[in-house]
């Protein structure tokens, strides 16, 4: 450890860099490989032991990791593993979405803390007035962790549309009708400064939100995110690819139907015309019936499409086999261009995919030239409508695991010994 402090010192790195980096070293192996003694994890992070020691003490004096089961050594006496606590910190993740806003909480070990919505109808209310709604849901989100003793290290927004990262701006919601919004800036100024505030796309959240760290079979993904809109995101090695302005993700916007339904966005025959959840509806259902209107909760209209299909309603079943097909259509363009060793549905895709998935992969296969697909399967997210603002709280996070030092110290606590 002196010669590698040594060499970062002649860098420019100086000591307490050095101690940061190891400290997120540490915090981050635990996060994707479970607890650890403190023995293997001197070993797997190639620290001596009382390094390693001296690193978990300080961890557990910020309160972010704790004391936990005995596990067995190669040899000798079992020892005290250490695994994440989550209890001094949380990070928020929040969603503006044509139907709703909401807000989730997760500790520092990814489990929900508080969970807020609010039913709305975006497109006919001012943006203003939509930002304020939602600061008011963070605000009582902010207000439930002051009360478990836990502090906020940010707040990560996910909205529909393009979100310049550079000029902090939605340039454009077609499907939310918003277009040049400061989202960031208003969000901001409502919510007094007292933590960081990102805003980024939905559909990268809920891609980000899909990745499981040391799962191998999730490095390279494709998730498909739909709701009135057809988004998503790129993993690559675990990592998201957002383009080189933040802009890869809008699959919605590619033209499969040339000359085919108007879309928000200007265009005609994009594939969120055919795929996305008012084609569902429109195919499923006459315009007076119930699940054809926005009041209607959307999870209690999906509960009525999938009770239908499971009574075998024809309409409905021709409706999810149609959408089903459009969805296999454009996954197996991106396929083709990007081999991902999964397809994720996720949204309403999530929802009601049991009723589409053969069709989805039935052109998929008869789509991508590799054989078998290319390797690719397809997947049915379990998170549902929660992946994006999910997204947006494990992204909050991810402050803490590259600096450990931001969360102050408590009492000092007496750490074992390897």
């Amino acid at each position: 450890m002196t010669n590698l402090t040594q060499t970062l010192s002649d860098q420019g790195v100086t000591h307490p860099d050095v101690r940061r980096s190891n400290l997120g070293l540490a915090l981050r192996h635990l996060r994707d490989h479970g607890p650890r003694s403190r023995a293997t994890l001197a070993a797997d992070l190639g620290m001596t032991r009382s390094t390693v020691s001296t690193l978990v003490s300080e961890l557990i004096e910020r309160r972010l990791l704790t004391d936990g089961p005995l596990v067995q050594n190669a040899v000798g006496r079992p020892s005290t593993a250490v695994e994440l606590d989550g209890r001094s910190v949380c990070g928020i993740g929040a969603e503006i979405n044509v139907n709703h806003v909401s807000t989730m909480a997760l500790d520092l070990r990814g489990d929900v803390v508080e969970e807020r919505k609010l039913a709305l109808d975006a497109r006919s209310l001012d943006a203003a007035l939509v930002l304020g709604h939602l600061a008011d849901l963070v605000r009582e989100t902010v207000a439930c962790l002051d009360e478990r003793g836990a502090s906020t290290v940010g707040l990560t927004v996910g909205v529909a549309g393009l979100y310049d990262q550079t000029r902090d701006v939605l340039t454009h919601g077609p499907n939310l009708g918003w277009y040049d919004v400061p989202v960031g800036t208003i969000l901001r100024s409502d919510l007094g400064g007292t933590f960081p505030v990102v805003v980024d796309n939905e559909g990268n959240l809920a891609a980000a939100a899909e990745v499981s760290p040391g799962d191998p079979g999730r490095q390279d993904i494709l998730v498909l995110h739909g709701e009135i809109g057809v988004g998503g995101g790129i993993v690559s090695g675990g990592r998201l690819l957002r383009g080189s302005h933040g802009y890869a993700g809008e699959f919605g916007h590619m033209i499969v139907e040339p000359g085919g339904r108007q879309c928000g966005c200007g265009r005609q025959g994009c594939w969120e015309t055919v795929s996305g959840l008012r084609a569902l509806l429109e195919m499923a259902a006459d315009p007076d019936d119930p699940i054809r209107n926005p009041a209607m909760a959307l999870d209690d209209r999906l509960a009525e499409i999938n009770r239908r299909a499971h009574l075998s309603d024809a309409r409905t079943l021709q409706a999810l086999e149609d959408v089903g097909v459009w969805v296999g259509i454009g996954a197996a363009i991106l396929a083709n261009a990007l081999n991902p060793a999964a397809i994720v549905l996720t949204g309403y895709y999530a929802a009601v995919g049991h009723h589409m998935r053969s069709a989805v992969e039935r052109e998929l296969r008869a789509g991508v030239l590799a054989p078998d697909s290319g390797g690719t399967r397809v997947e049915l997210s379990t998170l549902g409508f929660s992946a994006a603002v999910r997204g947006g709280a494990t992204a909050s996070l991810e402050s803490v695991f590259a600096d450990p030092t931001q969360v102050p110290r408590r009492a000092a606590v007496a750490g074992a010994v390897v």
